[in-house]
This record gives C-alpha cells, sequence and structure tokens, in this order.
C-alpha cells in the first residue's frame, strides 16, 4: 500500500512538472485554439525494482518533451526523441541488443512510460529480469 501511494505521488508530481499546474474550476483551460503547430508529445519515464509498477517502487523519473525540440530532464533527450520518433513512438517494438549476454538472476525492474506522444495518449509498462535486460535494449529511451 505504501509502495503504491508513493508511485501515484512521484508520477502526480512529475506529471505537474510536464503539463503544468491545473487552472479554473475544473482544472480545464478555454477552448482557445491550437497554441503551436506541433502536436504535444510530453512524457514521464520511470524506473524501479518491482514485478510491475504497482508493486515497485520508483527508483528513478525523468522528463521527456519531444516538440518542437527534445527537452526534459531525460540526460539524452534528443537522442531518444529521434529514436522515439524513427519507431512511430510504438515502445512495444525496442529491441534488445544480439552482442549482449546477461546472468539469468531475478532480480525484476520494471519502466512505465505514461504522457502524450504526438497528441495521442500513451500508458506503456514493461518488467525485465534484471537491470543488465533492460540496459541491453538497443535505445537510450530507458537509459536513465
Amino acid at each position: 500500500m505504501r509502495n503504491t501511494a508513493r508511485w501515484a505521488a512521484t508520477l502526480g508530481l512529475t506529471a505537474a512538472a510536464v503539463c503544468g499546474p491545473l487552472t479554473g474550476a475544473a482544472g480545464a483551460a478555454p477552448a482557445a485554439g491550437p497554441s503551436s503547430l506541433y502536436a504535444p508529445s510530453a512524457l514521464v519515464l520511470t524506473t524501479g525494482h518491482g514485478d510491475n509498477a504497482a508493486t515497485a517502487t520508483p527508483e528513478r523519473a525523468v522528463t521527456l518533451n519531444c516538440a518542437p525540440t527534445a527537452s526534459g530532464t531525460h540526460p539524452a533527450a534528443a537522442l531518444a526523441c529521434a529514436e522515439l520518433r524513427g519507431i512511430g513512438g510504438d515502445l512495444t517494438t525496442l529491441q534488445t541488443r544480439d552482442d549482449v549476454w546477461c546472468t539469468k538472476l531475478y532480480d525484476p525492474v520494471v519502466v512505465t512510460v505514461q504522457g502524450v506522444w504526438q497528441g495521442k495518449r500513451v500508458a506503456y509498462e514493461r518488467t525485465f529480469g534484471n537491470t543488465c535486460m533492460k540496459d541491453a535494449l538497443n535505445s537510450s529511451v530507458f537509459a536513465f
């Protein structure tokens, strides 16, 4: 129960940092038309040890904004945004490298992505057998 509350608090604080505070009586801004030529792409990425996001304690969280330019707290924001554009934002297509050998030690690591990619809501969760398996992804998206 305590881990779930910590996880929710981390996601809530990070989402507030990415999306900004809510305004108005219902938290909705008036419809005044688009304020940018770019569809929003703002993501919160987390990683922690555990079998799934509901039971894992988040250990790291970063933000990643990809439009109009790459920014956020992700250490390789420009590269991660380029990789996401290359796969059309479909995180399920990320593949592991063939040249990495990992032990079979089971110490599960869960990664999550919440937010908006090119104007569409994104919710992604993936559990790896251990940190080596997560790091074997041929991508910098979860390298934080």
